[in-house]
């Protein structure tokens, strides 16, 4: 599975591509700098896109987590409706996204750290919630990989988050050609990711690629959209996933040495113990490839759900 269509990601400006912060400086993000290449950008900085310069004194979110005002102390303004109306609009002109980064703990763009303050003049905690832009695509794009910069330093949400949305923009593909062969060569080469994310609704989806009632198209490409949603809402658990890597290895036992069984099982017990990353079972799979013609695992998107350059990104052990 080697071609890997372009997400449409849209990511907070500050990370690598301006010095846009409140403080007139940028943020370095290994991930994003190795994704630019293979992904749409739409660069959103909506602090800037309010108006205030930059550097700008700083904002913060006020009252309480249900319904948080931006506030500008030194300025005494109410952000609010202009941050309101920005989102509103630009996520509207947006209408297509696969994944969202945005910069973590900011009053616009945190996703769910965000501080937010008694009152305009009461700096005391009333909780963390999302900023005002986060909100609001959260709100409009539920079913978007949606992530901060910070959590994707784990290797678990980060993997899920590009799973996420290479499956997103692969999906978008096979709408456009708009068949249902397309549909069911989709459902076929997802098969195992599925699997290993949500048995119940890869099941589910394949009666509804199957189509016994003839329906049009666009309501099957519709339902299978929402399937596909509530399968990858959350990350795959690692007892799935060994359990996908175990059916794998069903289709080429009968090739292999008791010796490279027993090695592919240790990696196996290795992840499971969380000594090594899925990447080292995975690259044993590979091998396997290059000696056994495969084709039906050779296409399983699992096996490789997002561009090798991804990969063997540093872990830092936190959810």
């Amino acid at each position: 599975m080697a071609d890997h269509p372009k997400p449409i990601v849209v990511l907070s400006k500050c990370l690598e591509l301006e010095a846009c912060r409140y403080n007139g400086m940028s943020i370095k993000s290994d991930i994003v700098r190795r994704l630019l290449p293979h992904a749409d950008i739409r660069p959103v900085c909506p602090e800037v896109e309010i108006g205030l310069g930059t550097p700008r004194e700083p904002i913060r979110l006020v009252g309480s987590k249900e319904d948080p005002r931006l506030f500008q102390p030194s300025t005494g303004r109410d952000l609010t409706e202009a941050m309101k109306t920005f989102a509103d609009t630009s996520l509207a002109e947006l209408q297509q996204a696969d994944g969202f980064i945005l910069k973590s703990r900011s009053p616009s763009c945190g996703i769910k750290d965000t501080k937010i303050h008694r009152g305009e003049s009461d700096p005391s905690p009333a909780g963390k919630g999302a900023g005002l832009f986060a909100a609001a695509v959260l709100e409009r794009f539920p079913d978007a990989a949606i992530e901060d910069e910070g959590r994707l330093t784990n290797f678990r949400l980060r993997h899920h988050f590009l799973t996420k949305i290479f499956l997103r923009a692969r999906f978008r593909e096979i709408t456009e050609r708009h068949t249902m062969a397309a549909l069911v060569g989709f459902h076929a080469a997802n098969k195992f990711l599925l699997m290993a994310y949500h048995q119940t609704e890869m099941r589910n989806l394949g009666r509804i690629v199957a189509n016994p009632k003839n329906e049009p198209i666009d309501e099957v490409h519709e339902r299978y959209e929402a399937g596909l949603g509530h399968a990858l809402a959350r990350p795959a658990r690692l007892p799935a996933n060994i359990n996908v890597l175990q059916h794998v290895l069903g289709y080429f036992s009968d090739g292999l040495s008791p010796r490279e069984k027993a090695h592919f099982l240790d990696s196996l017990t290795e992840y499971r113990g969380g000594r090594v990353t899925m990447e080292v079972p995975l690259s044993i799979i590979h091998q396997w490839l290059a000696r056994f013609r495969n084709d039906y695992i050779a296409n399983q998107v699992f096996l490789q759900p997002y561009p090798r350059e991804l990969m063997g990104l540093g872990d830092s052990g936190r959810n």
